[in-house]
C-alpha cells in the first residue's frame, strides 16, 4: 500500500471527512475524447456502400440459365466460378464484376452467328 492510501484509511478510521475523486478514463487506453463530429462521421460512413447487381439482371441470368437447362452449379462449372457466385448474381447480392458478367453472358447467350441467336426476332 502506498502512503497516500494509508493516510486516507487512517483519516476514515478517525471519522474525518475524506474527499476522493476518480480521474476520467484513468488506467484506460483512451487517448482521445469523443467529439461532436463523431455522429456526423458515422452517418457519412453508413451511406458509403458498394452497388449491387439489380434484381432485373439476376432474373435475366436465371431465365437464360434455365432456358439452356443448366443448374446454378452447371453454369458455375462452365464459367469456372463457384456456385455461390451464380446464386449471388441471381439474388442481387453480388457486387458487379464485368469479367464474371461477361463469362455468364457468353455461357447463356448464343453467339450472333448461331441460328438460335435471333429466334423470335424475325419480322
Amino acid at each position: 500500500m502506498c502512503a497516500a492510501s494509508s493516510a486516507i484509511l487512517a483519516a476514515q478510521r478517525r471519522g474525518e471527512d475524506v474527499e476522493t475523486s476518480k480521474k476520467w478514463a484513468a488506467g484506460q487506453n483512451k487517448q482521445h475524447s469523443i467529439t461532436k463530429n463523431t455522429a456526423k462521421l458515422d452517418r457519412e460512413t453508413e451511406e458509403l456502400h458498394h452497388d449491387r447487381v439489380t434484381l432485373e439482371v439476376g432474373k435475366v441470368i436465371q431465365q437464360g440459365r434455365q432456358s439452356k437447362g443448366l443448374t446454378q452449379k452447371d453454369l458455375a462449372t462452365k464459367i469456372n466460378e463457384k456456385p455461390q457466385v451464380i446464386a449471388d448474381y441471381e439474388s442481387g447480392r453480388a457486387i458487379p464484376n464485368n469479367q464474371v458478367l461477361g463469362k455468364i453472358e457468353r455461357a447463356i447467350v448464343p453467339p450472333p452467328s448461331s441460328p438460335q441467336c435471333c429466334k423470335g426476332l424475325s419480322s
